[in-house]
């Protein structure tokens, strides 16, 4: 290594240290999140999950149906096909087929449908979640607030309960517009 580059490394540990000391004496409060938690429990997530319901119930309706159509289809033929003559056989038996070709095409369309609006749907509800632990964490003076990657953290620096508190206080559907989050608190050395 050459002389240049141990005294930008020695330069580089310093400054860390030196930081590293001012946070370590000055009263840093740090808060844990439990994102998952938050997502999972949070009002507004129930309200867009319950919307997406409804938003897709008639056609989840409308395949249950072609698939007990389908299915009452298939045991009549089984049935009724030993003694059906051949022509009508060939005809029930082609209709069948191409009911569950049918019925396959638009069940896949309705699962990619549904998988995409709840993403979409999700990311919007994510967003939100994060303004508002950025808005709950600056009024709350917190310094430091974590989420994922935690392994262990005091019951007493987990503000979960506190975040979901806040959340319970405003409407449970997503504002048309987000609002501009608080700005994160830049760490600088004193």
């Amino acid at each position: 290594m050459s002389t240049f580059n141990r005294k930008i490394f020695l330069t580089a540990a310093g400054a860390c240290g030196l930081l590293l000391a001012q946070i370590a004496g000055a009263e840093t409060k740090i808060g844990v999140v439990n994102f998952q938690r938050l997502l999972e429990e949070a009002p507004q997530t129930k309200t867009i999950m319950q919307n997406l319901e409804n938003e897709f119930a008639p056609r989840r309706r409308e395949l249950m149906t072609m698939q007990n159509d389908l299915k009452a289809r298939d045991e009549k033929l089984q049935k009724e096909g030993a003694v059906m003559s051949e022509a009508d056989r060939s005809k029930a038996e082609k209709t069948l087929r191409d009911g569950q070709r049918e019925f396959s095409r638009k069940a896949g369309e309705f699962q990619d449908d549904a998988s995409t609006r709840r993403n979409e749907e999700l990311g919007k509800v994510q967003k939100f979640l994060v303004q508002e632990i950025q808005t709950y964490s600056a009024a709350q003076g917190y310094d430091l607030v974590i989420g994922e990657g935690v392994f262990y953290a005091k019951n007493q620096l987990d503000m979960t309960q506190q975040v979901l508190a806040q959340l319970a206080t405003k409407p449970a559907t997503l504002p048309a517009t987000a609002p501009a989050a608080a700005p994160a608190k830049p760490v600088t050395p004193k």
